[in-house]
């Protein structure tokens, strides 16, 4: 397994709508295990495979506390919505970023697993308002812009800053040693 990039706001591959996934094989199973340890990694609880800079229908969930309740979703679609959350979100593309977003508090979902499995799910609470965020990536939308236009303007000036401190803060590589002879 390996550990995969995370693009971060406002990297504009974040915009991308993802394409179904047509092929069920070793290589998307491979993905799937990348994204979970990537995911746990980070740490986060749900990775949408745009989010990694792969651009399919593909989304990882897990919201227990020990890591043992994985969820694939592949191609999802959401059947149902109902119910009203207001729920403190953040994203792996957005580090250290936190607001208030409104979501259904229970969705219907019909989606494929690893294999290529067609199954449907009653999801809610946290698992629902996850799966929402997760299909919004999908789309090519974050969780910013259900904030407004100021918010979302600081947060990216902000994560601008945070980059930049952290390249500052990064030794520059030692010239190459020419070996004696």
């Amino acid at each position: 397994m390996a550990l995969l990039t995370i693009l971060e706001y406002p990297d504009p591959r974040l915009r991308t709508r993802a394409e179904p996934v047509t092929v069920f094989d070793e290589a998307l199973g491979r993905q799937i295990d990348d994204m979970f340890e990537t995911m746990y990694a980070a740490p986060g609880i749900g990775l949408a495979a745009t989010q990694v800079d792969y651009h399919r229908r593909l989304i990882v969930i897990d919201v227990s506390e020990d890591k043992a309740q994985k969820h694939v979703f592949v191609n999802p679609e959401i059947l149902a919505r109902s119910g009203s959350a207001v729920t403190e979100e953040g994203c792996l593309s957005v580090p250290g970023i936190f607001d208030e977003v409104q979501r259904a508090s229970q969705v219907r979902v019909r989606a494929r697993d690893r294999h290529g499995i067609e199954f449907e799910q009653d999801l809610e609470g946290i698992l629902a308002v996850c799966l929402q965020h997760e299909m919004d990536h999908l789309e090519g939308k974050l969780f910013v812009d259900y904030l407004s236009d100021l918010k979302r303007e600081r947060i990216r000036k902000k994560l601008d800053k945070d980059r930049k401190a952290r390249a500052a803060s990064t030794p520059a590589p030692l010239p190459a040693r020419v070996p004696a002879l």
